[in-house]
């Protein structure tokens, strides 16, 4: 697979192109075979010197069945995480920075030390 579409070889041995609109039209079909080896159903049409290979209608991906609708918030999640985050807060000292802001200025003065060796 390359910019300017495919190359892929035949079950007889023989190499054919697949054209750019064709990858760009199913490329996680085309990415998934090559992931996992699997071949592909191609309808092979030779035109000219080179043979131009396509997916075949029964095996595009549009006539497959829907893949199931992603859910990006999950409320149940989000409340255990929630909870988590409170409970953290006990954790922290209050007559100190928070633990992040101790960590920055940790990493500030280490810094600056280093910065120190380097200029002398």
């Amino acid at each position: 697979m390359h910019n300017l579409g495919a190359t892929v070889r035949l079950e007889d041995g023989s190499l054919a192109a697949i054209p750019a609109p064709e990858l760009a039209a199913h490329r996680p079909t085309f990415i998934q075979s090559l992931q996992q080896r699997q071949a592909l159903l191609l309808s092979v049409e030779d035109h000219g010197r080179h043979p131009i290979a396509m997916l075949a209608k029964s095996a595009r991906p549009d006539q497959a069945p829907s893949a199931p609708e992603l859910r990006l918030i999950d409320p149940a999640f989000e409340e255990r995480m929630a909870a988590y985050l409170k409970a953290t807060e006990e954790w922290a000292p209050p007559d100190r920075p928070p633990p992040a802001e101790r960590h920055f200025i940790r990493k500030k003065r280490r810094a600056a030390y280093f910065e120190g060796r380097s200029k002398s």
